[in-house]
C-alpha cells in the first residue's frame, strides 16, 4: 500500500523537476538570452584548436592495477 505512494511521489517530483528546467533554461521566464560562446558554432571550433594545441606535458605513464588498486610507474627497458 505504501509502496504506491512513494512511487507516485517520486514520479511526480521527477514530473515537477522536469517542468521547472524546461521553464528556467529553455523558455527562459526569467530573461536572458543564450550566449553567444554557446550558441556560435564557429566560436566553439576556435577555442577547441586552441586546447588541442597546448602542449600536453605530464609524468610518466601509469597502468592501473584494478586488484590491488595501486598505481605502478611504467618503465621502459633502456631505463631500468
Amino acid at each position: 500500500m505504501a509502496a504506491k505512494y512513494i512511487i507516485a511521489s517520486v514520479a511526480g517530483s521527477f514530473a515537477i523537476a522536469y517542468v521547472s528546467d524546461l521553464l528556467v533554461s529553455d523558455s527562459k521566464i526569467f530573461g536572458g538570452t543564450t550566449p553567444s560562446t554557446v550558441s556560435n558554432k564557429g566560436w566553439w571550433e576556435e577555442t577547441d584548436k586552441k586546447f588541442q594545441a597546448w602542449p600536453r606535458t605530464s609524468g610518466p605513464p601509469v597502468v592501473m592495477n584494478p586488484i590491488s588498486r595501486q598505481n605502478f610507474i611504467v618503465k621502459s627497458g633502456s631505463e631500468s
